[in-house]
């Protein structure tokens, strides 16, 4: 198993390349902000080909160089039908203060072939077994990607802006929603094993162990549903 990560653009955002090994077919996770750049030069170092982008959400800060990198390897996107809006218009989905700022350097619009996300989905692509789980609450059409344990290969899950290294995705934004992502941590991380490692939107990798011990989220969800550290970090655009 190959997954190259490295982090692109103003706000620092992951985007990962997965294949089962180097000279293989590969996706691409969440191509953000001047990520093209990177993601060609992990293509050329691990010999690596395109076959599909997939999404985490819509935020420009994880989609911003979707056209590009689908452009120039005649790929489809797969993005959740909950955040479509956001491709053809980011500012809606940052308040018009934040996205006023940003329209006039991103290039907007949908791929050529953009592909519903749907909860429970298994995607077969590039020799890999990816499930979707459906994670509102960051942003309505957020999700993450599971690959399961293989050997000598713990669990991963890709947790977009869901789940961080001690913290979990703001809410503030159009279409957040606190008690959603709550509700999403609850079902989508909680039965999760220890040993699953997260590879989330910003920041280090961490697993699920380390954050159930030591995440205020986690920690006040499994001690009491509902519960909630208003002191807590949050992260994400």
């Amino acid at each position: 198993m190959l997954i190259a990560g490295f982090p692109a653009g103003a706000w620092g955002t992951n985007c990962y390349l997965v294949a089962p090994a180097a000279g293989e077919e590969c996706v691409i996770i969440d191509p953000g902000h001047e990520a093209a750049a990177g993601v060609e030069e992990t293509i050329a170092r691990h010999r690596l080909k395109p076959v599909a982008v997939i999404l985490t959400h819509g935020h420009f800060d994880h989609t911003a160089s979707v056209l590009p990198v689908c452009g120039a390897h005649g790929v489809p996107a797969w993005l959740h039908p909950g955040d479509r809006y956001m491709l053809t218009d980011p500012g809606k989905a940052l308040g018009r203060q934040i996205g006023a700022q940003l329209l006039g350097e991103l290039t907007v619009g949908e791929p050529d072939d953009l592909r519903d996300l749907t909860d429970g989905a298994e995607l077969e692509l590039a020799g890999l077994s990816l499930t979707v789980a459906h994670a509102p609450g960051h942003t309505p059409g957020s999700v993450t990607f599971r690959l399961p344990e293989q050997e000598d290969i713990p669990p991963v899950i890709f947790s977009g802006d869901l789940l961080f290294a001690g913290a979990i995705g703001r809410t503030d934004l159009p279409g957040g929603d606190h008690a959603e992502i709550l509700r999403s941590l609850a079902r989508v991380c909680l039965p999760l094993d220890d040993a699953t490692v997260v590879l989330s939107g910003h920041g280090p990798q961490t697993t699920i162990g380390r954050e159930r011990s030591v995440n205020p989220f986690l920690r006040g969800i499994a001690a009491e549903p509902g519960a909630r550290d208003l002191s807590a970090p949050r992260r994400g655009i």
